[in-house]
């Protein structure tokens, strides 16, 4: 792949699969530069790493399509993949997404969780807005191309897969775990857990909230950051590392496939995460937690305010977000 990765890759292909020669795939993947032109993209990378922190909090949010509307997921993949292998390259590229990360953790955490508790329906249709008026940036990706059987079929695939995690998450009557008193087979799955967490932040649509949720430990997770939890269970720090471990494993290999498919299939994988992009948007609307504030309204009194301000954000979002898609259009 040649650096043509940040124009529309696909816009004047034909039906083909971008299928490059199975040789010297290496070698066509070393050429992505990864250098900032100017402080702009260095900003680029700060916001995106802003949305993969932010990612971790609010379920539907995908730090990886704001990457596609940067031009920077190729980029992202390439860098992460190759960290050992060329660490000074990849390592400059990723430090402001890391900065972004660890700022988008933090807001999310400590700022949007305080909102969520405050006006919850609110602040979930904006981040869908903002989703939704971006996912043009994704089926740019595919622009040009004719559907067929397969591209249709991946593309159904890939929009099943989040909601049938979110469905699970909700109907499957998945208790909350503890996180205390753990067995050894526990740590194991933590470190499995934390590899499938690497996974939603590379793959568009995919939420590392909605896993966590299907899965029992995203509330006691949540839960776990205090100063008494640490001193009445020091063994936290165990699950900690254990996810730790999981991700960073999850990243190397994640960013190696995905790589690899986008070097081979660029179309098809790109129709995937098509439909797991709009999957996700949905599943922002259907999830354990939305399904609690959908609960509480006829107590509350709140639904038809939250409707109508929600609508209202969520086109707000939709605007905000397309009209920054435009721009990136225009100047590529």
């Amino acid at each position: 792949m040649s650096n043509s990765s940040d124009n529309y890759p696909l816009d004047n292909q034909n039906n083909s699969d971008n299928t490059e020669p199975s040789n010297n795939i290496e070698n066509s993947v070393s050429e992505i530069d990864l250098k900032y032109k100017n402080k702009t993209e260095v900003a680029k990378g700060g916001i995106l790493g802003l949305f993969i922190g932010l990612a971790v909090i609010v379920p539907g949010v995908s730090g990886s399509a704001v990457a596609i509307i940067f031009k920077m997921y190729e980029k992202l993949l390439y860098a992460i993949g190759n960290i050992f292998k060329k660490f000074k390259k990849c390592f400059k590229f990723l430090f402001p997404v890391l900065l972004g990360v660890v700022g988008g953790f933090v807001l999310g955490f400590f700022g949007v969780q305080a909102l969520l508790n405050i006006i919850p329906f609110i602040i979930i249709c904006l981040f869908a807005g903002l989703m939704f008026g971006a996912y043009p940036a994704v089926t740019d990706q595919i622009k040009g191309t004719k559907p067929n059987a397969k591209y249709i079929t991946l593309f159904i695939i890939g929009l099943i897969i989040p909601i049938l995690i979110s469905v699970i998450s909700v109907y499957g009557n998945v208790a909350q775990q503890v996180l205390n008193n753990l067995k050894f087979y526990h740590y194991i799955i933590f470190v499995f857990i934390g590899f499938l967490i690497a996974i939603t932040q590379l793959v568009p649509g995919l939420s590392a909230t909605a896993l966590l949720m299907s899965f029992g430990y995203f509330t006691p997770l949540m839960n776990s950051v205090s100063l008494t939890n640490f001193k009445e269970n020091p063994t936290i720090f165990i699950v900690y590392a254990c996810l730790i471990v999981g991700f960073v494993i999850g990243l190397l290999t994640t960013s190696k496939g995905l790589s690899y498919m986008l070097n081979r299939h660029k179309t098809s994988t790109f129709y995937c995460i098509s439909g797991l992009s709009l999957g996700s948007i949905v599943t922002m609307f259907f999830n354990p937690e939305v399904m609690s504030i959908y609960s509480s309204w006829g107590a509350s009194g709140s639904m038809l305010r939250d409707i109508i301000v929600g609508i209202i954000v969520f086109i707000v979002g939709i605007i905000l977000s397309y009209l920054f898609v435009r721009y990136e259009r225009k100047k590529n």
